[in-house]
């Protein structure tokens, strides 16, 4: 794959990123239900084998365990080693139950166990998961603790997630940020009118989560499906995944399919190839279960769609959000 530069950092990533939320299994509150560690592995192993060069997860998946696979995937790993990317600000209770915490004494442990888990020395992209529930102060004291980490050496470059405009200023107001992971795919279009437009003029690199909006748009996401999903899978409480709404999307998901079919492509790799189409947006982060879905999406960033398929997709994409 090409590599694209990501922010102001000496990261060079390529378009897709393997994303592990789903790999870290279930008993948490924002869990896909649950999964094999052997799946896990041989889905990072063959994103890695296909030319896939960063893995994004965070401390939080799995409470800490998506990084362990992470890391028991990479210690059989032949290979480059990848960039590792991870999250923090996100901490958990025996339950599983998340909550926020900013504080610098937090986030410095987090690090270290992060650290630990993933068995690295360094975290190549170190992310603010979300910005304080409250928008206070705790932005700052966070963004100042992970800017002495980087200072330190346990983290490469420093990022943000789930920021807004004024979120990103008041953090480059400390210390650069060197990307934004935002949610983006063609049912979640918010960050369109201010976000990219802002990232793209200040050099920020944004790499997007949920370019297939968790699932709903690779074309594998039935009516039966989507109410056979188990209570500990949190797409089973999301609106998107339920009527009215599902019977929208997936009249998206049709279109995709068409426009697909053109290029011996399917649903999802068209999704995420629109995505990516757009100039602000430096990678996306696909998610795989197994090593037969990385099969079915990884070539999406060959994929190049003519306006005029943009166009196409984006009108359906349009009427699926223009929900009653």
């Amino acid at each position: 794959m090409q590599t694209r530069k990501l922010g102001n950092s000496d990261l060079q990533i390529t378009p897709l990123g393997f994303g592990a939320w789903a790999i870290g299994g279930s008993g948490w509150d924002f869990a896909w239900g649950h999964q094999a560690d052997e799946d896990s592995i041989g889905a990072i192993h063959r994103s890695l084998e296909l030319g896939v060069n960063w893995i994004d997860t965070a401390a939080v998946y799995g409470v800490g365990h998506s990084e362990e696979v992470v890391a028991q995937a990479l210690k059989t790993w032949q290979g480059p080693k990848p960039y590792i990317f991870t999250k923090c600000v996100l901490r958990w209770d025996a339950e599983g139950h998340v909550s926020q915490n900013h504080t610098a004494a937090s986030i410095r442990q987090e690090c270290e166990d992060s650290l630990r888990r993933l068995q690295i020395e360094v975290i190549d992209l170190y992310q603010m998961h979300w910005p304080p529930a409250d928008n206070g102060p705790g932005l700052e004291e966070a963004w100042q603790t992970m800017s002495a980490l980087q200072k330190e050496g346990k983290v490469r470059s420093i990022a943000v997630s789930n920021f807004n405009v004024a979120q990103i200023q008041r953090a480059q107001a400390i210390a650069p940020v060197t990307s934004l992971q935002p949610p983006y795919s063609m049912i979640r279009r918010a960050v369109e009118k201010e976000i990219l437009p802002y990232c793209k003029g200040q050099g920020i690199g944004v790499i997007s989560y949920a370019p297939m909006a968790s699932g709903l748009l690779t074309g594998a996401m039935t009516r039966e499906r989507a109410a056979a999903l188990p209570p500990d899978d949190f797409r089973s409480r999301n609106p998107e995944f339920r009527e009215p709404r599902l019977s929208k999307n997936i009249e998206l998901v049709e279109r995709l399919r068409k426009v697909g079919a053109r290029h011996g492509r399917n649903p999802g790799e068209v999704a995420i190839a629109w995505v990516l189409s757009n100039p602000a947006v430096t990678g996306a982060i696909v998610g795989a279960r197994n090593a037969a879905q990385v099969e079915g999406i990884i070539h999406a960033s060959e994929l190049n769609l003519t306006p005029e398929e943009i166009a196409e997709v984006e009108g359906a994409a349009a009427a699926a959000t223009a929900k009653a």
